[in-house]
């Protein structure tokens, strides 16, 4: 009887310990399982962060959608779209027939030979990148003139001017200048 209480003693030490040993992984697979799931809200976080930054950034940069069947309009989008520089597309083609677009207040023809967009100016072509070197700062020069703040700040600043005229026409020092001498 004694060996079968020291064996059932055993036993339950051998099961006290296994069951610590088990509860001991446990909990670091618990631990495990709590970092996982924290490093996946950061990461989820981030994702968020990033897609909203792509939607901003995606906002702020104007995307040429072309036509479905004009071959023209796709060539033209892609290389719009692609363009390295896109702060330098300040003025953006709007298509009115196949081939003909509207850049700014130029209306201009547009082909595509070989895989290169040509701009017909004058009576030859010129290449997208030439004609966007060449046009492009006359038509922002023309839109500028246009904008009605600007206008309107011009407006005040020559009635400014005017009127500091006036002033200075009207000094006693300037009119014994200007004034004819009687004899």
């Amino acid at each position: 009887m004694d060996a079968a209480k020291q064996e059932l003693q055993n036993q339950l030490t051998a099961a006290g310990a296994y069951i610590v040993e088990l509860e001991d992984k446990l909990a670091k697979q618990h631990q495990t399982s709590l970092d996982l799931l924290k490093a996946l809200k950061d990461a989820e976080y981030q994702i968020e962060t990033l897609k909203q930054y792509v939607i901003d950034l995606k906002s702020r940069i104007a995307v040429y959608i072309p036509v479905k069947d004009d071959a023209i309009d796709k060539k033209l989008a892609e290389y719009i779209n692609n363009y390295p520089d896109r702060q330098k597309l300040k003025i953006m083609f709007m298509r009115e027939s196949e081939g003909v677009y509207q850049f700014g207040t130029k209306r201009v023809a547009v082909k595509v030979e070989k895989d290169k967009i040509n701009i017909r100016v004058g009576g030859g072509y010129l290449s997208l990148d030439e004609f966007l070197d060449q046009y492009t700062p006359a038509e922002l020069e023309k839109l500028e003139r246009k904008d009605p703040l600007k206008r309107f700040s011009e407006k005040v600043a020559v009635q400014k001017t005017i009127a500091g005229k006036e002033r200075v026409e009207n000094s006693p020092v300037r009119q014994r200048k200007t004034s004819p001498i009687k004899i």
